[in-house]
């Protein structure tokens, strides 16, 4: 079996799952209530939803955690303390962006297990099952992760079609950042390489006196000439016109088979001199011969072919156009949040600060309907402090 990676690398922060909404109850103190009541505080009503005290500490946590994870843990904690602030405002856009989707009829049952398997790709997982018992061992609820990565997914697919889809980005807008920022794109000489690897080593690495990996004993004269044999022959696949992608994923022993053997870029001097010569003379789509290495014998493709200097248009183009569609996104985004606050029903509690707030916001009305509703509910275990 594949040694599964840690859960929470491949996750990334999503805002919690939010508790069913209950009406009109009377503020809670916890010393009124029994010793087997759980008082959830609540600091924001959103139409019939609800965000409690619980889950800002969630997020907190979820922000800090996420901080902690980054390579420049210092200067991600830093950004983390300043976007605390706006934790209550982006648990209320996530319930807004809901909300919405129900109205819109979006879903994402199909999008989640799709996701799902990614993930489970990503963590070098061989099932679902394994995916769920490495979560839970780790102390995440499988459950809450799965609903929280679906509610990623919907608030995702509403802003691309309430948002996304009318913002326009011109040609003209793309020739104008092109010429203002020709000294950034400036660039060093780098390929994009995809391997396969044919190994010869039949263990994997050990670990020496001092600590440090090393591979195992040199392979034998067989094993290497089996290795040979079984890389000209994907080798000779190749040049009838084989699919290097798939190939990898049939053949390959090195560990971006599962991706078909991507590696991302390379810049003169990051390699073997002997590699180094032989990729960088490769235009892009061509690939070497089997080499020999000292994982086995490796066929590296060429799939991107990056000259030094500043690259023409048509090669940054779709980054660029991607750059400002983002920059546009922001305002537009916060521009429909607005929008979706002024037609909801908000209700913050005293020294809760939503920073997304808008000056034209309606707090609910509530019946005594409700109220009636909501005192036939204080019989169960877990009640909510109402303001």
């Amino acid at each position: 079996m594949a040694k599964v990676r840690p859960f929470r690398y491949c996750m990334k922060r999503i805002a919690p799952v939010l508790l069913l909404f209950v009406f009109g109850v009377p503020f809670l103190a916890a010393q009124s209530q029994s010793s087997d009541t759980v008082v959830e505080e609540i600091v924001a009503r959103v139409n019939n939803n609800i965000i409690t005290r619980a889950d800002l500490r969630k997020a907190k946590q979820e922000l800090y955690s996420e901080a902690q994870q980054q390579p420049n843990t210092a200067q991600a904690e830093q950004q983390a303390k300043e976007h605390e602030k706006d934790l209550l405002r982006d648990l209320i856009d996530q319930q807004l962006l809901l909300s919405k989707a129900q109205e819109l009829g979006v879903s994402a049952d199909t999008d989640l297990v799709k996701r799902l398997d990614e993930l489970r790709k990503q963590m070098h997982a061989d099932s679902m099952e394994d995916m769920e018992k490495a979560a839970e061992a780790q102390g995440v609820s499988w459950e809450d992760f799965k609903q929280n990565l679906k509610n990623n997914i919907i608030t995702q697919k509403v802003i691309g079609q309430e948002v996304g889809g009318h913002i326009n980005v011109t040609q003209a807008e793309i020739q104008q950042y092109y010429e203002q920022h020709k000294t950034e794109m400036e660039r060093a000489e780098q390929v994009r390489l995809s391997e396969i690897l044919i190994s010869t080593q039949t263990a994997g690495e050990v670990k020496t006196e001092n600590g440090q990996n090393a591979l195992p004993d040199a392979p034998s004269p067989d094993v290497v000439a089996q290795a040979k044999a079984k890389a000209d022959q994907v080798y000779e696949m190749l040049k009838k016109g084989g699919d290097f992608a798939e190939l990898a994923k049939k053949y390959s022993n090195g560990p971006t088979s599962a991706i078909g053997g991507d590696l991302e870029y390379f810049k003169r001097g990051t390699m073997s001199k002997e590699l180094e010569t032989k990729v960088f003379a490769l235009d892009a789509g061509q690939y070497t011969e089997p080499t020999r290495t000292n994982q086995g014998f490796v066929i590296l493709k060429v799939t991107e072919h990056q000259k030094a200097g500043v690259p023409p248009l048509k090669e940054v183009e779709n980054q660029i156009n991607e750059q400002i569609y983002v920059q546009k996104m922001q305002p537009a985004l916060r521009e429909y949040l607005t929008k979706l606050r002024e037609d909801a029903y908000i209700d913050i509690k005293p020294g809760n600060i939503d920073t997304g707030a808008s000056p034209n916001e309606t707090k609910p009305i509530y019946t005594t309907a409700a109220a009636d509703n909501a005192n036939n509910k204080e019989k169960k275990k877990k009640k909510f402090g109402l303001f």
